[in-house]
């Protein structure tokens, strides 16, 4: 199980330890679920079911916590946890 990085209205962000090291926090949205790089900009990666009108709000919250995401990303994958 992945650990819960920030939970923020009705968002859930989540780093998994058992993928690509480029910079990246996935975004869960009732039973929907995103991915933002976080490098070199904040961009959507994929999307998998959450309206545009979601997708636009969730990055700026990415966007607001890019440099905190960015230190938690560093020291999760460092740790390589199975998930």
């Amino acid at each position: 199980m992945s650990p819960v990085f920030r939970r923020e209205s009705e968002y859930t962000f989540k780093i998994y330890s058992n993928e690509e090291e480029r910079m990246h926090i996935h975004v869960i949205y009732q039973s929907h679920d995103a991915k933002y790089w976080l490098e070199p900009n904040v961009e959507l990666a994929k999307n998998n079911g959450i309206p545009e009108h979601k997708l636009n709000e969730i990055k700026k919250i990415v966007e607001k916590y890019a440099d905190r995401f960015k230190e938690q990303f560093k020291q999760h994958i460092g740790k390589r946890i199975d998930d």
